[in-house]
């Protein structure tokens, strides 16, 4: 017998007869200890047994019968004792992992039966884990991660698995020296339940010290670690003895500026120009080590081998070991391989195009450095210049195909053969519309580039499909262009696959306009509205439609006391070439005063009448980016009075014109209208009267308000601000800030009595609107409770205003046929007459709660109380505003 065989039989023998040793010592302990102690057991001389009875002992939550029919004994059944039998349950018993200890214990033996004891331990269950040492944002995290259920039994598998996974966790955000220490602490409230804390000891994230790089000799190390874009070294530095010892001597800031730039005397290089060669890391770059980072940099390092013509190269090694505490080297171990060159390039298959006009296209001549991922981007779609698809699809060659193929590899050359399949020439045949419900064919197809009778372009298709996209009639995630080639006929079929979304909007409002009493409020916009076919009932939906145009119509009244009409129209191809938008608007009102319950015409002793038309133009940005707008407007309105002694604008009997250039600005980036998520709204206003006053000689200080204020005189600016930041999940914060102020041009004139501001309240407008004052809500507070009165002047109104306001939303249903949403809301707002007063912390606050439902006959709905804790200018006894309702229908700007 050879020695390694007898070695390995002597090795055998011993273990297993130190195992039968132990077994006969830990069944020894199983010997009955209640009922019989005298019971001596023959391990070398097993009986056979028929078990009498089997008492299960230790169980607390776990099914007795369930257990011991998990060990495979039964009453009745024979077992040999001592013997595998007993043994057998015991593993039985500790496979299923929900039993700590376990024990058989023999009470009595007595005419060739057995009485056994199965005393068990339960293993705890999980009633809650927590973690100690980590934020509560992360706690979150891995309570996710690591998946503990609570209630299931705790085994030693499931507790190495969580602290596995909570290291991974911090491992992969760069703590390689995490710890990780679990407690079981015994939860009296629960029977065998425990809880887990996770101790985590992050320690600092482990730095990078070193990476050194072995074997690359065609490219510096110095590129190779910039290459690793995540992946980075500690910063570190040293200059020559000359240069050090230059730069500590200088004294004089000239000096140094001298230093940086120019080459010393001696021939040897300046800091600056050291520093460019020689450290060409970033200072910003973090220096923590994340393993899949890591792997990723090594492709990459890999990647740009391979651009410059190193086809072969490859990391043959790479190792991570410690420099010290916190600190790691990184090694890698390249092989370079050969360095190749295109050598000859052919085309082949190429009739439409030349050899000359095809290599111009690819750019790649011979002993250019050989690089396939430039050959692939020159191919098909190259940001920066033609490309070889391109060149062919852009003229019709629509089944085009180009395959570079590497036909001969010699010493450092390769030759490369461009295998082409030209195809046919597709000319377009038809152009077809589907899913455009509502809108008339035209108004899309003066946005195709794609035409019947063109040849087929790619290029084109990607800018119809980006200006189909800003109609906004069409949902922009569903617009698919699908090309239907003919082989046989050498034609390719377009079909425009759109979506229709809704466009119109119908809006009704109604308020309690303060000593006005109800007022309500009709409004219809039609946004793809159709002048041309108002005569055609054809086209009615309810109204014409599908032009692409916009009519706004809005009534407010409230009986004979107050009327105000409104008409807006909007085409939005002026010409029809361009998308630049022309908007016509026209208004009036009237608000009469009548006795006392008496509103009868010929009762009437006073009234105001209002006047007013706008014309502008609009058009889309695209600098800085394609969210913003810009429009102009021309508005004029006048004001006509008589023995209107509501009046607080300083005079009751006269007339007031206002001509005003009015320009905004703004961004929308909202993801929804009716629920946003995500995005913002940015809008700024500035409108400007001519400024009267500094040519027509008028002496104001001598002047009645009546004269003073026959052409309104004023600029004003508006800036509003929304934001919305996804919380979690549906849970949505916005926050909003707005500002107003309007000045004069002089001292003399001041600001005049029309649009200013009013704040308080729902928002909406009641009867004063037709005086185009600027209403902002303010809930918590009664309507146009804070607005600041001018006694000297006898005018009402305040000339800058600031609001903030946040709020925390959550939907109920987001049912498009009926969106409804809770929130909960803090707000703070004030009105000053004068901007010298104008403080941004001296605000009144509210906070209260409320809801939304929008419904597309009725509008946006609104309800909501709101507490005011600051005394309004209305309540002399300076008490909070406290406890308010605001109703609402339609939507409040501010």
């Amino acid at each position: 017998m050879k020695l390694s065989n007898i070695i390995r039989f002597i090795t055998i023998f011993s273990l297993g007869l130190s195992l039968a040793q132990e077994a006969t010592a830990q069944f020894r302990m199983g010997v009955g200890r209640k009922i019989d102690n005298t019971i001596k057991l023959d391990y070398g001389n097993p009986k056979e047994y028929e078990i009498a009875e089997i008492d299960v002992q230790g169980i607390e939550t776990l099914n007795k019968s369930a257990l011991l029919s998990l060990t495979g004994l039964k009453v009745g059944d024979k077992v040999r004792i001592p013997g595998d039998d007993i043994s057998n349950a015991i593993r039985k018993l500790w496979k299923h992992g929900i039993i700590g200890d376990v024990s058989i214990l023999v009470n009595k033996l007595e005419d060739g039966q057995a009485f056994l004891t199965l005393e068990l331990k339960e293993r705890p269950r999980l009633t809650r884990f927590e973690f100690q040492g980590i934020s509560k944002s992360q706690s979150k995290e891995l309570g996710e991660k690591i998946k503990l259920i609570r209630g299931r039994v705790l085994t030693d598998a499931i507790v190495k698995n969580a602290e596995l996974s909570i290291r991974d966790f911090y491992v992969d955000k760069g703590h390689l020296n995490v710890d990780v220490k679990t407690k079981q602490i015994e939860d009296t409230l629960v029977t065998s339940g425990v809880r887990l804390i996770f101790d985590v000891t992050k320690n600092n994230k482990v730095r990078i010290d070193k990476i050194n790089v072995f074997g690359a000799e065609a490219i510096d190390d110095q590129t190779v670690k910039r290459k690793m874009k995540k992946t980075n070294e500690n910063l570190r530095f040293k200059l020559p003895n000359r240069l050090a010892s230059d730069l500590i001597s200088l004294g004089k800031p000239e000096n140094m500026k001298y230093f940086l730039t120019h080459q010393e005397g001696d021939g040897g290089s300046s800091v600056k120009d050291y520093l460019n060669e020689n450290v060409k890391l970033n200072f910003f770059k973090s220096t923590k080590f994340i393993r899949t980072e890591y792997e990723e940099d090594l492709d990459k390092v890999i990647t740009y081998y391979n651009s410059r013509g190193y086809r072969d190269a490859q990391i043959m090694e790479d190792s991570v070991y410690a420099s010290g505490k916190d600190r790691i080297n990184v090694d890698l171990h390249i092989e370079e391989g050969q360095k190749y060159y295109f050598r000859d390039v052919e085309w082949v298959g190429n009739f439409v195009y030349t050899d000359e006009i095809m290599n111009k296209i690819l750019g790649v001549k011979k002993g250019d450095v050989y690089d396939m991922e430039l050959i692939n981007k020159k191919l098909n779609f190259n940001p920066n210049g033609p490309d070889v698809y391109g060149q062919y699809m852009d003229n019709g060659y629509l089944a085009f195909r180009c395959e570079p193929v590497e036909v001969k590899v010699e010493g450092d050359s390769i030759d490369v053969e461009m295998r082409i399949v030209e195809g046919a020439q597709f000319t377009i045949n038809k152009v077809r519309l589907t899913g455009n419900d509502r809108t008339n064919d035209h108004v899309v197809y003066r946005e195709l580039r794609t035409v019947p009778g063109d040849k087929f372009s790619r290029d084109m298709i990607i800018r119809t499909q980006r200006e189909l996209s800003q109609l906004g009639y069409f949902d922009a995630e569903t617009i698919n262009p699908v090309p239907l080639p003919n082989m046989a006929a050498e034609t390719v079929d377009i079909e425009w696959g759109v979506q229709e979304r809704p466009s119109d909007q119908i809006s009704l409002s109604g308020g309690w306009g303060g000593s006005f009493g109800f007022v309500g409020t009709v409004g219809l916009t039609f946004n793809n509205f159709s002048v041309k076919n108002i005569f055609d009932k054809s086209t009615y939906r309810p109204l014409p439609s599908g032009d692409g145009q916009k009519l706004s119509l809005n009534i407010q009244a409230n009986g004979v006391q107050y009327q105000s009409y409104a008409i807006g129209f909007t085409e939005p191809w002026l010409g029809g070439r361009k998308p630049t938008s022309l908007n016509v608007s026209f208004n009036h009102s009237v608000q009469r005063i009548f006795p006392f319950n008496d509103f009868s015409f010929t009762n009437q002793i006073g009234f105001l009448k209002m006047w007013g038309a706008s014309i502008g133009l609009g058009k889309r940005l695209t600098w800085p980016d394609d969210w913003f707008t810009i429009s102009y407007a021309l508005s004029m309105q006048t004001y006509e009075m008589e023995n209107y002694t509501y009046s607080r604008l300083g005079f009751d009997t006269g007339t007031s014109t206002n001509f005003s250039f009015i320009t905004t600005l703004s961004r929308n980036s909202v993801d929804n209208p009716m629920y946003p998520r995500t995005g913002s709204l940015v809008s700024t206003r500035l409108a400007m009267t001519p400024p009267y006053s500094l040519f027509n000689n008028k002496d104001y200080d001598n002047i009645d308000n009546e004269e003073k204020y026959r052409f309104v005189e004023f600029y004003k600016v508006n800036f509003d601000l929304k934001n919305y930041v996804q919380i979690w999940g549906d849970l949505v914060l916005e926050t909003k800030a707005h500002f107003g102020h309007m000045g004069s041009y002089t001292n003399q004139v001041g600001v005049g009595p029309f649009e200013r501001f009013e704040m308080g309240g729902s928002g909406l407008s009641g009867g004063n609107f037709m005086l185009g004052t600027d209403i902002v809500a303010l809930r918590g507070y009664q309507d146009r409770s804070l607005i600041p009165y001018n006694p000297e002047e006898q005018i009402q109104g305040g000339t800058t205003f600031v609001k903030y306001t946040a709020e925390l939303r959550y939907p109920l249903s987001l049912n498009p046929s009926a969106t409804i949403y809770v929130h909960t809301f803090a707000e703070a707002g004030n009105n000053f007459n004068e901007v010298s007063s104008f403080d941004p912390f001296d605000v009144k606050r509210s906070a209260g709660v409320g809801a939304r439902i929008f419904m597309p006959a009725f509008g946006l709905i609104g309800i909501d109380w709101g507490y005011g804790f600051d005394p309004t200018p209305t309540q002399p006894a300076g008490g909070p505003s406290g406890s308010q309702f605001h109703f609402t229908i339609g939507q409040q700007i501010r």
